[in-house]
């Protein structure tokens, strides 16, 4: 447990000088290659992470759709200037599978009337940003529609266009329009109006659906990702994407899972999804986003694909599994399929006819968990065997993953490998970090976090409301222990990643936003400082662990030697002076030294609501001595790396800056 701050004040500075030097000999050779992927995250839509979250569409509830779980309705939709808001299902619908639209009716002779949309709790107005805007019609009307963002506050508009009207009765017309504010906002309290003339309505109203506006994206891509969490995931330097989940890849039943069919091409042909985590899904975040997104952030993906289980327990039986079977290899082959391939050509028609890498394919997710313990049964009876034997079949350079671990009680058959998940106290994370020292079966450490505080009532009582400081030193020594065993850990992914701050499912997440803000939690300073330094292979090192815990290794790209280190719980929280050297490293060699330490309450935390950092940063440079060592000292709750040849452009898997 964390000392108490009031022994912790009290005994440092004695401690200090009581404290014994470590000294640590790291040999040449004679370690481990590493595959280069130790770090990534997994995404699913959770805490509104996905819309509402990293995809950037700025309306809620654009098309309202509808699923076995969540009926359509007018959820975030307000009347403007007196229109009659009804849902319509038509005889002639925008599509087979967006069924249901909005009639916006006039209740008045003249004047604009319409609907505004609050977006997903706010919307954040930029001057001089192109919003690029659509909707489709249906009904008689040659005036003109006005689209405009709003304050919500004050009614003053922040920017308007004016698009001329193509709609008629007999057919649905889709508008475009680019919409330019020509002043910030002052908050992200603000709205989306549109409305028309109402006399230009010869029939009285008019139906409206998929409703659309985003701001720009990040990488200019089309229906793409919002810039700012974008850009706080690719600053951590993720090297494995691993989607698309978690429980959203199971579904709620055996006849909802995550179909990435569903998925593909014009929003108008995506029915959405019935969310597992409380909401309806979109689809708009589909297959072809997160590939798109995986090469846009140099990440490779750890695919999960569907195996026949779902959250209720529903179970596949094994004269029906081959179907599921068939679409893995066919999901498969539109990833990495040549383009004359039949999905190959799929996915070249949607513009991008190069194969996607893909060399890691999950099968299922938690299948000792949904059902159990039928269903973590039948996943070793017969479910994972068949996916493992046809995709190897087919791809035999794919490593395909067990949706669990040797720990769950699975001798996993050869050549697969397994998945462990650990959401813990960092006392049990600091107590797991020789966990893999024995286990050749590779693993993925598919999802991870500390989420409950040492002492307390565990899966019984609530997560911490933040990612906290003496939890994230926690993660950073389970992450040590599993980069000491990187020939046979693939990586691993933190998850949830992502939280929306207005509506949230699991709060321990790395990332925390609202519709203007993105916060960086305590983890994302630990998780990014070990993942700027990658190690292409581990070297030996003299074992002397509690309470630092180290791995030491050499990038044979950027021709560095890399000391990562944890210091948890010090005797009286003393600083614990360190003696490293490097076999081969010569006196007078310089090395940048990295420490990340913590405020003085080890459960301080990044709250959004202050916006204040937690997390202090000490960079500098240090030199090796006359005999080629390096001396330093960590504090206690510190995470440090020295690197003698940090690279430039932090991201050693793309080409150096």
């Amino acid at each position: 447990m964390f000392l108490k701050l009031s022994v912790l004040a009290s005994t440092v500075a004695c401690a200090v000088s009581l404290a014994t030097a470590i000294d640590i000999s790291v040999k040449s050779t004679g370690g481990n290659i590493t595959n280069g992927h130790q770090y990534g995250f997994l995404h699913e839509d959770i805490n509104n992470s996905g819309d509402g979250g990293i995809y950037a569409e700025l309306i809620r509830n654009r098309a309202f759709q509808i699923s076995d779980r969540f009926p359509a309705t007018l959820d975030a939709w307000h009347s403007v200037n007196g229109a009659k808001l009804s849902l319509n299902n038509l005889s002639q619908p925008l599509s087979d599978v967006l069924i249901t639209s909005m009639n916006v009716a006039a209740t008045k002779n003249q004047g604009e009337v319409g609907f505004r949309n609050d977006g997903y709790w706010g919307m954040n107005v930029k001057a001089k940003q192109n919003y690029s805007g659509s909707f489709w019609v249906k009904g008689a009307y040659s005036g003109q529609f006005t689209a405009s963002l709003q304050s919500s506050v004050t009614g003053e508009t922040f920017g308007s266009v004016k698009v001329k009207s193509r709609s008629s009765s007999d057919q649905w017309t889709e508008h475009n329009f680019e919409l330019r504010p020509s002043k910030d906002a002052p908050n992200a309290n603000n709205t989306f109006v549109l409305t028309f003339e109402a006399w230009g309505a010869t029939e009285g109203s008019l139906d409206f659906n998929l409703i659309s506006l985003f701001p720009p994206t990040f990488k200019g891509r089309k229906n793409g990702m919002r810039v700012d969490i974008a850009e706080a995931l690719e600053q951590l330097h993720p090297t494995l994407f691993r989607i698309p989940g978690g429980n959203m890849l199971e579904g709620l039943t055996n006849r909802s899972w995550w179909d990435w069919k569903d998925t593909l091409g014009p929003l108008k042909n995506r029915p959405g999804f019935s969310g597992v985590w409380g909401y309806q899904q979109t689809n708009g975040l589909g297959l072809m986003e997160y590939l798109e997104f995986a090469e846009d952030l140099g990440m490779e993906l750890v695919l999960g694909v569907y195996d026949g289980l779902s959250l209720n327990g529903d179970i596949t039986p094994q004269n029906q599994l081959q179907h599921f079977v068939d679409d893995a290899l066919d999901q498969i082959e539109f990833i990495r399929g040549p383009a004359n391939s039949k999905w190959g050509s799929v996915r070249a028609g949607l513009g991008h006819p190069e194969p996607w890498k893909l060399e890691y394919v999950e099968i299922g997710n938690e299948d000792w968990l949904a059902g159990a313990p039928r269903g973590w049964e039948t996943f070793k009876q017969y479910r994972f065997p068949m996916f493992l034997d046809a995709i190897n079949k087919a791809y035999p350079d794919i490593q395909v993953i067990s949706s669990g671990s040797s720990y769950d009680g699975y001798d996993i058959p050869q050549p697969g490998a397994g998945d462990y998940h650990v959401y813990a106290t960092p006392d049990t994370l600091v107590a797991e970090y020789n966990k893999f020292d024995n286990v050749k079966t590779p693993h993925i450490i598919g999802e991870m976090a500390a989420i409950h505080p040492n002492g307390g009532s565990g899966w019984d009582g609530p997560q911490q409301p933040f990612p906290w400081w003496g939890g994230a030193v926690g993660e950073a020594v389970s992450l040590i222990g599993y980069e000491r065993n990187q020939d046979r850990i693939i990586g691993a992914a933190y998850a949830p990643i992502i939280r929306n701050m207005n509506r949230w499912q699991w709060a321990i997440t790395m990332i925390q936003f609202t519709a203007d803000k993105v916060t960086r939690s305590t983890s994302w300073y630990i998780w990014e400082l070990m993942a700027a330094h990658p190690m292409t292979e581990t070297l030996p090192a003299t074992s002397q662990f509690d309470p630092l815990y180290y791995v030491a290794g050499k990038n044979e790209k950027t021709g560095g030697h890399i000391f990562k280190a944890a210091v948890y719980n010090s005797t009286r929280g003393a600083d614990v002076p360190i003696n490293l050297s490097f076999e081969g490293v010569k006196p007078g060699t310089t090395g940048e030294l990295t420490v990340l330490t913590g405020p003085s309450n080890p459960y301080g935390s990044n709250d959004p609501r202050t916006g204040v950092n937690v997390v202090k940063t000490n960079k500098r440079t240090i030199r090796a001595d006359g005999n080629g060592s390096f001396h330093f000292a960590l504090p206690n709750l510190s995470v440090a790396v020295l690197d003698t040849s940090p690279a430039k452009s932090r991201r050693w898997n793309r080409v150096a800056d």
